[in-house]
């Protein structure tokens, strides 16, 4: 009981923790789910400001040196300066603009003019396809001796709209290299460039720098596949999962990228999505707790009642309850107890009414089956009286009194039993042998009815533990049950025989019969078929062979006959006597 009492209270508990926490929790989800995805819009948004900005520094950093190198082509486009002068500005822009690492001033039929280098230039004039930043070509970025990015741009000079020449100046984009360095976001983001053809250019990951140097192809990015979103989660070969975001640039055809793990990016939605679940967890442990107590306390008057009707229901009627709640159940309690007390009363005028049934039958049947008997000894009894009596008559009269005396006795007998049953005594004891004494003694009973008794004995000795005579009256008492139900000219037939290890003894009448109705209630004490008798002996029988281990059944049909079969434990040896 005490498990079901928890198992109702842990219902009770959900119950309660389902109409306070439900909500809570639904708000929960929808507020982590909120928080959620507004954090990482932020997070997404703010490195994508973050590419953003890196990607107009870098279009202001490459844009710039194109308008130095466009001023400088308008200085040197002047008609009356001499070619020394020329190359002393070329050289004095190297010393001013140190991004600048060679200045090359060409005629327009392709000869040196003037350069900054001490000795032959080592530039040329681009021949093939270059990218237009603010009115210069630039060409492809390549690494030069030192593992720096380069670049190289070309402004060509005319006179009077005329072409004049080419003035050709390499960059170096070391800076940008510090530019991207210095971009960091939270402790392990980092910013790259890619080329417009997939190569890396810069990366501020110390770890892969070489890769830099080394001229690695990006081309495999997610961002960089056509239709592209600005932004995308992905794990990296070999790495954690990171987000990435992108930025334009669309003079150069270049892509600024910003690469967050996802660990530390949603670190703080991560952080408070923890915090609520826990937070919601508790809450709904508090109230499991709560509802626990509270359901335990709300159920145990509910579980005493049962408690106590089950206890009524197995015959315990002194069973009372003591709830003191001060409620409905208090209440209830007190009408369980008010239902109890008049149970026992119910059940006592019951008993007292199955008493006066039961006498009022014993004394029926005692009147209806001894005023007979008792009847013909004292009219047998008068006429031993008279003088004329002839010696015959006196001899048929005492043998009246005789027998009457003994259905009298044997009366007394079966009342002593219902009362107080004799002890049965147990010896090893032959069927065949046991049956046969029985049926000797009533052929003469059968042949003054009419009525044949016929025995069939199976092969033997069946040998049985048993009381010879408590067997003998069974017998006898079957018998005479037999002749009593059979119209003259009929049977009664004992079997004896062995089956599965039982000793089987059958006893057969073609009488009357017992109606099917009535099958069911004939071993009950005081119950009858016959006009006469108290219904004690198949009683008595069925006790007695219940005694002895073995078991009586009853078959019968209206008009053809009634078969009374026995089944004993079988012994196989024979002991002088069994055990007591």
């Amino acid at each position: 009981m005490g498990f079901a009492v928890r198992r109702i209270a842990v219902r009770f508990a959900l119950i309660l923790a389902g109409a306070a926490v439900v909500p809570l929790l639904l708000y929960g989800f929808v507020s982590l789910f909120s928080l959620q995805s507004g954090t990482r819009d932020t997070v997404i948004v703010g490195n994508q400001n973050v590419a953003a900005r890196a990607a107009e520094e870098i279009t202001r950093y490459v844009s710039g040196h194109a308008e130095i190198l466009k001023a400088l082509g308008a200085d040197l486009q002047d008609t009356e300066l001499e070619v020394w002068q020329q190359d002393r500005i070329v050289k004095n822009y190297i010393l001013q603009f140190r991004e600048f690492r060679e200045i090359t001033l060409f005629d327009a039929a392709g000869g040196t003019v003037a350069t900054s280098r001490v000795g032959p230039t080592r530039l040329a004039i681009p021949a093939g396809a270059t990218i237009r930043v603010g009115g210069a070509s630039m060409t492809a970025v390549r690494f030069d001796e030192d593992q720096l990015p380069t670049t190289e741009f070309a402004i060509q000079l005319r006179r009077l709209n005329q072409p004049a020449g080419w003035l050709i100046g390499q960059i170096s984009l070391e800076e940008m290299w510090r530019m991207v360095d210095r971009i960091r976001i939270g402790n392990r983001g980092h910013a790259m460039v890619i080329s417009a053809d997939g190569t890396l250019m810069a990366h501020g990951d110390p770890d892969r720098k070489p890769l830099v140097a080394q001229a690695q192809r990006e081309s495999g990015h997610p961002l960089l596949q056509p239709g592209a979103p600005p932004w995308v989660e992905y794990a990296p070969e070999g790495g954690e999962p990171v987000l990435s975001v992108a930025a334009a640039i669309p003079t150069l055809g270049w892509t600024v990228m910003v690469e967050q793990p996802t660990s530390e990016a949603f670190a703080t939605s991560l952080a408070l999505r923890r915090q609520l679940t826990i937070a919601i967890a508790l809450a709904l442990l508090i109230m499991m707790a709560v509802g626990l107590t509270f359901g335990r306390r709300f159920i145990a008057p509910i579980w005493t009642l049962k408690a106590a009707t089950q206890q009524v229901a197995a015959g315990h009627l002194e069973t009372r309850v003591d709830i003191a709640t001060n409620d409905e159940f208090q209440e209830l309690g007190a009408s369980f107890n008010t239902m109890a007390d008049r149970l026992v009363e119910l059940q006592e005028e019951v008993k007292k009414q199955e008493r006066q049934a039961m006498f009022g039958r014993i004394a029926a049947g005692l009147v209806h089956d001894l005023s007979h008997p008792i009847q013909n000894i004292g009219n047998s009894t008068r006429l031993l009286l008279r003088d004329d009596l002839d010696a015959e008559s006196r001899d048929m009269f005492r043998k009246t009194i005789d027998r009457e005396l003994s259905t009298l006795k044997r009366f007394m007998d079966d009342l002593r039993n219902i009362v107080k049953p004799k002890p049965i005594e147990r010896f090893a004891l032959d069927m065949n042998t046991s049956v046969s004494e029985i049926v000797d003694s009533m052929k003469a009973e059968g042949e003054r009815q009419g009525v044949a008794v016929h025995a069939q004995y199976g092969d033997g000795p069946l040998m049985v533990v048993g009381d010879r005579f408590a067997l003998g009256r069974v017998y006898r008492n079957l018998i005479t049950n037999g002749i009593q139900a059979t119209a003259a000219g009929g049977s009664v037939t004992i079997t004896t025989g062995r089956q599965d290890g039982f000793v089987q003894v059958t006893v057969a009448d073609t009488g009357s019969g017992i109606p099917a109705d009535r099958l069911a209630t004939i071993f009950e004490e005081f119950v009858t078929t016959k006009r006469r008798g108290l219904g004690l002996g198949l009683a008595i029988c069925k006790r007695i062979v219940e005694q002895l281990d073995g078991s009586i059944a009853v078959e019968s049909e209206v008009g053809i006959g009634t078969k009374f079969t026995m089944r004993f434990p079988a012994r196989e040896t024979l002991p002088a006597q069994a055990a007591s």
